[in-house]
C-alpha cells in the first residue's frame, strides 16, 4: 500500500506578499533607468526617443562620456583586484590565528567582527578624521618622520593609500571570519592522517586547509569583489573622488553625472552598463563554482 503525501502551499500566503514588495521595489526603478537610457528629454516631461544614442555616446573612446566612463572603470578594477590581492592571504592569515577552543574564540571573533559593525559613512568619517594633517593620527605621524607630502586631498598617492588601507581595515575581518568557519568545518581526521604521515606545518595548511578553502575563498573574493567594485559612501566621504578624478570610481562618477549635471540619459546609460558588468562578473564565478562543484562529484 502506497501512501500518498499531500503537499501543504499554505506557506506560499506568507512568501508571495514580499516577493511582490520585492519585484514592485526593484522592477520600477530599473523600468525608469531603462526608460531614460533610451530617450532624450528637454525637461517639463517632454520625452522623444533616443535610441541607442546614450549607449553609443558612452561606449565610445572618443567622447567626453567615453573618457570619463573607461578613466572611472579602470580605477575601479585597480582598486578591486588590489584589495582582493591584500585581503584574501591577510584574511586567511588571521583565521589560522584565532583560536580554535577555548574561551578565548568568542572575545578574539567579536574583536574581530568590530570593523564589520561600523556604518560605512562612519568609516569614511574615521578616516578623514584619522588621515588629517593637523589633528589626524596617522596624518600627523607621517609628517613627524618625514612623510611632508601626505595630503588625502592634494596628493592622489596619499588618497590611493588611505582608500586601501581603509578598505583592508573594514572588510578583511568578513574574510578572515569566511574563512574560519571553512577551517572549523574541516573534520580531525584530516589533520589526524597528516600528523601519522608526518606533514609539516606548510604541507598540512597547502594540501589540506587551503583545499578545503576554495569555495569559502570564491564566496569571499565574489563578496570582497563586488564590495569594492560598488564602493561609494567612504572614497566620497574621505576623499569627494579627488584630488581631480583620481579616486572617482563608477559610482562617484555616475552620481556627479546623474545629480551634479543632471545628464539623466547618460546617466542611465551609463548605470546599466554599470549594472551589466557587475552582473556578469557575479556569473562568472557563479559558473565557476557551479563547474567546480560538478567535477567533485563526478
Amino acid at each position: 500500500m502506497t501512501e500518498t503525501k499531500i503537499w501543504d502551499n499554505r506557506a506560499w500566503f506568507f512568501v508571495v506578499p514580499v516577493l511582490v514588495f520585492v519585484l514592485f521595489s526593484s522592477l520600477i526603478p530599473m523600468m525608469t533607468v531603462l526608460n531614460y537610457s533610451v530617450q532624450d528629454t528637454m525637461g517639463q516631461n517632454n520625452f522623444f526617443w533616443n535610441g541607442a544614442g546614450w549607449f553609443q555616446n558612452l561606449l565610445d573612446p572618443t567622447t567626453e562620456v567615453g573618457k570619463r566612463f573607461q578613466g572611472a572603470l579602470a580605477r575601479n578594477l585597480i582598486f578591486s583586484f588590489v584589495v582582493l590581492a591584500l585581503e584574501i592571504p591577510l584574511g586567511i592569515a588571521v583565521s589560522l590565528c584565532i583560536p580554535k577552543h577555548g574561551w578565548k574564540v568568542g572575545a578574539v571573533l567579536v574583536i574581530i567582527a568590530l570593523p564589520l559593525l561600523i556604518p560605512y559613512n562612519v568609516v569614511g568619517v574615521i578616516w578623514q578624521l584619522f588621515t588629517r594633517g593637523d589633528i589626524g593620527l596617522l596624518g600627523v605621524g607621517l609628517r613627524a618622520i618625514g612623510f611632508t607630502g601626505f595630503n588625502v586631498t592634494q596628493d592622489a598617492t596619499s588618497a590611493w593609500f588611505t582608500l586601501i588601507i581603509m578598505d583592508v581595515w573594514h572588510w578583511t575581518s568578513m574574510v578572515a571570519l569566511l574563512c574560519y568557519a571553512g577551517l572549523k568545518a574541516i573534520p580531525d581526521a584530516y589533520y589526524q592522517a597528516a600528523r601519522i604521515d608526518g606533514a609539516n606545518r606548510w604541507a598540512v595548511f597547502t594540501n589540506i586547509e587551503l583545499q578545503k578553502l576554495r569555495k569559502v575563498l570564491i564566496i569571499g573574493m565574489l563578496l570582497r569583489f563586488m564590495g569594492s567594485f560598488m564602493i561609494y559612501t567612504e572614497p566620497f566621504t574621505v576623499t569627494g573622488g579627488g584630488p581631480g578624478e583620481a579616486t572617482s570610481f563608477l559610482s562617484i562618477d555616475l552620481v556627479k553625472m546623474a545629480l551634479g549635471q543632471v545628464d539623466l540619459g547618460n546617466a542611465a546609460a551609463y548605470s546599466l552598463v554599470y549594472n551589466l558588468i557587475t552582473l556578469t562578473v557575479c556569473w562568472i564565478f557563479f559558473t565557476y563554482t557551479t563547474h567546480a562543484d560538478a567535477k567533485e562529484t563526478a
